[in-house]
């Protein structure tokens, strides 16, 4: 029987496996998995504040407005000021960012539907019900921590 170790580090290493290979498949096509993940965020939300994709996304604004840069400057994005905050920019994607991220995306599937080939459909119902547990105890463990801080905080 393999240890909670052993099966969280071959957890963690199929997850930079697989990413990295998207990424590089990602990359071929005009876009980085990190930088398609503004994109989608942007496509699906529509035109925002930086500040809100530094939420959304758990980013830090710095990291952000820095991204933001360079699709800029890629035209894959565009500023346009807030009517609402005269200081704030509303980022949205450009038409050339949508063209640009479908492209991307079509390899990141292709890649996930070739890797899970390797299981069949009963493997990938428990592999999903699995993984989904684990998802649910993290979120447990996280909202515990939280409260604990809060309450140290407090004192």
């Amino acid at each position: 029987m393999k240890s909670t170790f052993e099966v969280s580090d071959k957890l963690f290493e199929l997850y930079h496996r697989v990413h990295r290979l998207i990424n590089e498949s990602m990359t071929e096509e005009g876009v980085s998995l990190a930088r398609s993940k503004f994109l989608f965020f942007l496509s699906k939300l529509g035109p925002c504040r930086s500040t809100d994709i530094a939420g959304a996304l758990n980013f830090a604004p710095r990291t952000v407005t820095e991204a933001i840069d360079g699709l800029e400057r890629d035209k894959l994005v565009v500023r346009k000021p807030d009517p609402e905050d005269r200081r704030a920019k509303i980022v949205s994607i450009t038409e050339v960012g949508r063209v640009v991220l479908e492209a991307a995306e079509h390899p990141r599937k292709q890649l996930i539907e070739e890797i899970f080939s390797a299981l069949d459909d009963e493997q990938l119902d428990q592999m999903h019900e699995i993984v989904s547990r684990l998802v649910v105890r993290t979120d447990e463990i996280r909202r515990r921590k939280q409260e604990g801080a809060g309450n140290g905080a407090s004192r």
